[in-house]
């Protein structure tokens, strides 16, 4: 199964079966969060750049603890490379945010 959201620049995101099945088995507290992952994306509360060209949407899930959901954008389209939780920001207070 293909999930597909709609990222913030209008590009659809892809999430499938075979990547789904990486991010939960390296970030097993996960795997009740696949719509949560795809939320992400979709309605991110920012985004900033990764260090390879890729994007890190983040959303505040609960105080002290937020998601991040790694991906690429394509012309056409895109995909979810990974996803985890965090406890602090402040290491993605230096990358270049783009949105908002």
């Amino acid at each position: 199964m293909i999930s597909l959201v709609v990222s913030k620049n209008g590009v659809p995101i892809r999430l499938t079966d075979e990547r789904w099945a990486h991010v939960i088995e390296e970030h097993g507290e996960l795997a009740d969060l696949r719509q949560k992952v795809l939320q992400t994306v979709a309605e991110p509360e920012r985004i900033v750049e990764g260090k390879a060209g890729e994007l890190l949407a983040l959303r505040e899930l609960e105080t002290g603890k937020s998601l991040v959901v790694v991906y690429r954008e394509g012309t056409d389209d895109g995909f979810v490379i990974t996803a985890f939780l965090i406890r602090r920001l402040r290491a993605f207070e230096k990358r270049r945010q783009v949105w908002p």
